[in-house]
């Protein structure tokens, strides 16, 4: 079988380091904050981008420009024989569809995934490519083997404020009052293509309650997972710079769930521009079955 080089966006929530561990390839996403052009983790920190986001900076996404996607897959061909390119969902930006349309001229040699994750989930999905990959399957099966799972995740999120949803336009400014009044903790979900709302809360705590509920009932009807969930990986996500609340949340699940390591990880910062700082979430991700493995 031939080199398959693995490559995503930092949406995946992937550092440079991280990415050097496991030997796959980064596109850092690009950011206009007031007009001005920054490029995920190269010019542009978690920090420094919850720093602009405080003072009410104007901020907005974009996807990687073309010729940086072209130059990155041109520049791995020389060593690879294929590629597995995995951006962030088609339903959450136009980088998937553009990066399809681009493949189209490699003549098989890059494979775009299209399997509807972001953050964590996504994260997720780069690390079973780049482990079916060596399993000895081809790029082509391993397009295939993403896609026919894409659903088989999901991320619950609940927010500190509701002030950027409404800047976004995602909710009106009249429910965004009436929420900020009664003190409600929205919990949204990503279940592939869009952020949804899923239930409100009165209390954080019981916000957490309602995730936690919503991601066992996946594991049991969607995902049908073994009862002390060895079969799939939970994950904690935040926004923002402050840990109190996701590690105080690790250390009561963990004693719930010992099996999950749970180590708590930044959203991406694509996900944060919309929800802001504040928010805790929590994912959960099907595992390869071990069975598949052994090609």
């Amino acid at each position: 079988m031939g080199k398959i080089a693995i490559v995503t966006d930092s949406n995946s929530g992937i550092t440079r380091q991280v990415a050097e561990e496991w030997g796959v390839y980064v596109l850092p996403m690009p950011f206009y904050i007031n007009g001005k052009l920054y490029l995920e983790e190269l010019t542009l920190t978690q920090p420094e981008f919850y720093e602009h986001l405080k003072n009410k900076a104007d901020i907005s996404t974009s996807m990687p420009a073309v010729s940086d996607v072209t130059d990155l897959w041109d520049e791995l061909l020389k060593t690879y024989d294929t590629i597995v390119h995995i951006p962030m969902s088609s339903g959450l930006s136009g980088s998937c569809e553009t990066a399809i349309m681009l493949a189209q001229d490699y003549d098989g040699k890059v494979q775009v995934v299209n399997n509807r994750r972001i953050s964590a989930t996504q994260k997720l999905a780069v690390k079973d490519a780049k482990t079916l990959a060596d399993a000895g399957w081809s790029a082509p099966e391993i397009k295939k083997y993403l896609e026919d799972t894409q659903y088989d995740s999901t991320i619950y999120i609940t927010l500190d404020t509701l002030y950027y949803l409404k800047k976004g336009g995602r909710i009106t400014p009249a429910a965004a009052a009436l929420g900020t009044l009664l003190r409600l903790k929205p919990v949204l979900q990503i279940q592939g293509d869009k952020l949804d709302a899923y239930a409100k809360s009165r209390t954080l705590k019981a916000a957490k309650m309602t995730m936690l509920e919503a991601v066992e009932k996946d594991c049991q009807e969607r995902f049908h997972a073994a009862p002390d969930l060895s079969d799939v990986t939970i994950s904690l996500v935040y926004s923002g710079t402050d840990l109190t609340e996701i590690n105080s949340w690790r250390e009561e699940l963990r004693k719930k769930y010992p099996n999950q390591e749970m180590i708590p990880e930044p959203l991406s910062l694509s996900v944060s521009c919309h929800i802001g700082p504040g928010a805790v979430a929590i994912t959960c991700v099907k595992n390869i079955p071990k069975e598949l493995l052994t090609k």
